[in-house]
């Protein structure tokens, strides 16, 4: 059975383009450096007019936002881990922008997805959109709004009250 797993997953990656293989190539080493705390190294595969969209309402950042306010996590010595366990690429017909969604591994955030947009710029990929998500299964999805509900609401009394 291991046999055939490891076949399988030989022949998928195989099966995939070279464009495929270096868009996928761009996300990974994406990750990697934020898990080994590399700043650099994670920033420049952003584009300058990046935005990166996390998981609260309020995370939509450029990139030039988002490299401050990630500045001294990475001076931490670790960002955050995010490792794909599936990944789907598209190309434009031109074949110089991918868009992509992820499946994610996350100590932090368990199960989640990331999806977005790079494009080839000379001779490398940027990405340009970047959105991390946290699915909810439909089944929970009632019990999920109510807590969301209940959180904005207990936002708008805080900021409302008066001193």
């Amino acid at each position: 059975m291991r046999h055939a797993l490891i076949l399988c997953a030989t022949l998928a990656l195989s099966a995939q383009s070279p464009s495929e293989k270096a868009v996928a190539a761009v996300l990974d080493d994406w990750h990697l450096a934020a898990a080994q705390a590399d700043e650099g190294r994670y920033f420049a595969h952003l584009a300058e007019g990046a935005v990166f969209l996390g998981t609260d309402p309020a995370e939509r950042w450029t990139k030039a936002a988002f490299q401050a306010w990630a500045h001294p996590i990475f001076q931490r010595g670790k960002a955050w881990s995010f490792r794909a366990t599936r990944r789907a690429v598209a190309f434009s017909k031109d074949g110089r922008t991918a868009w992509f969604d992820e499946d994610l591994d996350t100590p932090n955030l368990g199960p989640a997805r990331g999806s977005g947009v790079l494009t080839r710029d000379k001779e490398r990929w940027l990405i340009q959109q970047y959105n991390l998500s946290v699915p909810i299964p439909n089944a929970l999805m009632k019990a999920v709004r109510a807590q969301i509900g209940a959180h904005a609401e207990a936002r708008v009394e805080t900021s409302t009250k008066k001193p």
